[in-house]
């Protein structure tokens, strides 16, 4: 036998693919008891009565422990078509096609497979969400960053200028995981206008659509006339359903790709799991006031969390952050943002994730997260975060 000599190893494709950040700033927190994270994107609440009364219903039929469609059974796509229409102006059946998908990022994995071929190039905004910025790597394509301007809002002009004869799709996250920021609906109408004009698809990630603040409103392109053909919509009942660990989202795209997603979710997946699935038609019948009643709590929490880091005045910039539950500054010092991450959790205590693992380059920035904790327990890591960040800026 010929000897090759230590030929194993991972591939070259994974090599490239960022370690996700979440799991190590996860392991810090392990070695450093009584950390407060204000890291993980992810709510305090968890799902509606009406999920856990509908598992009975899952084991009232035997059949239900068998697979059952790759694209969801047919009571949650009825209640999720129903919720499309009513909530989104989004009309199911109407040359677009929807699928349940385990997880919002299993429904952008589908999007980018179904779309893209190896060495075709993605367009995200920077900040990114990291997820998608890895799928692209993994997918063997390229992703091109845009960057966002001094208020993480779209930069049409950028995004245009970056599309060459290998873009398939421009990704658009609104509200926007990592910064906070809603877009206006001018700014994602001129985004799916500018797509349908260039032959690419708008891939548009609404997983906090019922996280805004304020006078901001979640708009989703998919409703506008004309958008079908090359609109992507991704969903997820993890956050707004208090889902996470149940991992259900939903995507909704041109019914051209309908086969193509199907292949892809049958060889990954097979089916979404399908007591998660009853689970999910019971909580989305708690109606949109469930998911509102939290975010208005939420609301408190996040009025609470910018007055604290006002109070850091010149040490930081603070970008207007009206959605999702997330701040992201801008912190003014020399330090690498993870040894600030580091640093605030071995000698303060608390946990936020550095702006660089969102590809943040040329500026030190972390993401804090409040939609995870109790109000007081917030307030208790704001104040350990204020205090370090005092002391190291």
């Amino acid at each position: 036998m010929h000897d090759r000599g230590e030929t194993f190893s991972q591939s070259l494709r994974m090599e490239r693919v960022q370690s996700p950040v979440i799991p190590v700033v996860g392991e810090l927190i392990r070695q450093h008891p009584g950390t407060i994270s204000l890291g993980q994107g992810v709510v305090h609440y968890g799902p509606p009565a009406q999920a856990r009364e509908a598992i009975d219903r899952f084991f009232a039929d035997p059949v239900n422990h068998k697979y059952k469609l790759v694209g969801g059974v047919p009571e949650l796509l009825e209640s999720l078509t129903q919720k499309l229409l009513a909530e989104n102006g989004i009309r199911v059946g109407h040359g677009n096609s929807l699928v349940v998908t385990a997880g919002g990022n299993m429904a952008f994995m589908n999007a980018l497979l179904a779309v893209a071929n190896v060495g075709d190039e993605v367009i995200l905004q920077t900040p990114y969400y990291f997820n998608h910025e890895m799928a692209i790597e993994m997918a063997g394509c390229k992703a091109v960053c845009v960057p966002t301007d001094q208020a993480y809002q779209l930069q049409p002009d950028l995004i245009a200028a970056a599309i060459t004869p290998r873009t398939r799709a421009v990704v658009t996250i609104s509200p926007n995981n990592p910064t906070g920021a809603v877009y206006p609906e001018s700014a994602i109408r001129k985004v799916n206008e500018l797509c349908k004009s260039a032959g690419v698809y708008h891939i548009h990630d609404e997983a906090y659509e019922y996280f805004t603040y304020g006078n901001a409103h979640h708009f989703s392109p998919a409703s506008m006339e004309g958008s079908t053909p090359h609109t992507i919509s991704l969903f997820s009942l993890s956050k707004s359903h208090g889902f996470a660990s149940w991992r259900i989202g939903y995507m909704v795209f041109p019914d051209h790709l309908l086969d193509a997603v199907k292949k892809i979710q049958d060889t990954l997946l097979i089916c979404p799991p399908v007591i998660c699935q009853y689970a999910a038609v019971g909580a989305v019948s708690a109606g949109p006031e469930f998911c509102r009643r939290h975010v208005a709590e939420l609301a408190d929490v996040r009025d609470m969390v910018k007055t604290e880091l006002e109070s850091l005045g010149d040490r930081i910039t603070l970008p207007s952050a009206e959605g999702a539950f997330y701040f992201l500054p801008r912190i003014h010092t020399r330090l690498e943002p993870m040894e600030i991450v580091q640093r605030l959790v071995r000698e303060f205590g608390v946990a936020v994730i550095p702006g660089s693992a969102f590809g943040i380059r040329d500026n030190c920035a972390v993401r804090i997260a409040y939609g995870a904790l109790s109000k007081d327990t917030v307030a208790e890591g704001m104040g350990r975060l204020i205090k370090g960040l005092r002391a190291l800026v």
